[in-house]
């Protein structure tokens, strides 16, 4: 049999397909097709191929209820997000990488949305009250996050885009934002830049904090004036970014460096110093952060740092499914540090 075989003329006419047609088909029991399906480890890799891409082959789909019913499980996570996007956000690139992460898995991912002005408690108890998920995926955590502090209480599977307070009990997966903001500083400082603009993300984010600690930190250091955009943040609209950033300007000339906490602020600070008359590269530089390799794209002299947001997702899949599965065993952490590669040195 091919790995790639065509099985649905194996199926008799008006037949749905079910187990035991995946069990006809591959010659395999009843319980070997489940327990493959379910990837259980007693299973061998070639096995769980053979009984996948059959399935897949003549259209099986696993009856929700009855599974349910069997297990006490749903086999979905959600992952809940904000409404509040734009074309440059990550959020994305997040969701394809933590689908990837659960396929071949019995899971599957939904997005449950919450609005700005929502509770955001609400999405997070309708998913625990219901029962409607195994696990939830949260992101832009807060310090004393409300729901973090709610899923703990309750003993309800879940994994965090981002640290809390509460972060050495549970699991997270976080990129270094206040790394992030060191070596912004010192690569801005390398470059004989006297005083930095800061487009950071709102404070009550951990990340936000982490970043505008960093920064204040690394100027420190490094004898850096920093001036902190007051009116918006990497949330705001790009627009509101980029004329904040020309009355900064105006109101500032001594400014001759931008450090953004997000892609599309980048874009929008650029803009907006670029309409002022300023060149970069030349009467300031940028340092900023993306997931996907886009700003070398839009400017060459823009200083980026990587975020790799495609491993973060499947790693958070990775989190999620042991803590429905092993509760008992140690969270899984994970903080991804990030390098700058300077051609004037230190990185």
């Amino acid at each position: 049999m091919g790995d790639s075989q065509d099985h649905r003329d194996d199926l008799k006419p008006g037949e749905r397909p079910t187990l035991k047609t995946i069990s006809r088909i591959t010659g395999l029991a009843v319980a070997t097709v489940s327990r493959a399906l379910n990837d259980a480890p007693d299973i061998s890799a070639d096995t769980k191929k053979r009984v996948r891409e059959c399935a897949d082959s003549i259209g099986y789909l696993p009856n929700r209820a009855g599974v349910r019913l069997r297990t006490g499980k749903t086999h979905v996570i959600s992952l809940i997000v904000s409404t509040e996007h734009d074309i440059m956000n990550h959020t994305a690139r997040l969701l394809s990488s933590i689908a990837g992460g659960l396929r071949h898995t019995s899971y599957h991912l939904v997005v449950t949305p919450f609005f700005p002005d929502e509770d955001p408690m609400r999405p997070v108890r309708y998913v625990v009250e219901t029962g409607s998920a195994d696990a939830i995926i949260l992101n832009q955590t807060e310090p004393n996050d409300p729901r973090v502090d709610y899923l703990m209480k309750k003993g309800f599977p879940f994994v965090t885009h981002g640290r809390t307070n509460w972060s050495d009990i549970h699991p997270y997966c976080d990129f270094d934002n206040r790394r992030f903001g060191e070596l912004g500083i010192e690569a801005l400082a390398r470059r004989g830049r006297k005083c930095v603009l800061l487009v950071a993300p709102p404070a009550y984010h951990f990340y936000g904090k982490e970043i505008l600690e960093g920064t204040k930190e690394a100027c420190a250091r490094t004898g850096m004036k920093r001036l902190v955009l007051q009116d918006v943040t990497t949330d705001s609209h790009i627009d509101d970014i980029a004329t904040s950033v020309r009355a900064a300007l105006k109101a500032h000339p001594e400014i001759d460096a931008i450090l953004c906490g997000s892609t599309n602020a980048t874009v929008a600070a650029t803009g907006g110093a670029e309409a002022s008359g300023f060149v970069i590269g030349d009467d300031f530089d940028v340092f900023a952060k993306e997931a996907t390799s886009f700003l070398n794209l839009f400017r060459k002299q823009i200083l980026v740092v990587p975020e790799n947001v495609g491993a973060t997702g499947a790693l958070l899949a990775r989190a999620a499914l042991q803590a429905i599965d092993h509760p008992s065993r140690p969270p899984i952490q994970e903080l991804s540090v990030p390098t700058f590669n300077d051609p004037l040195g230190a990185g």
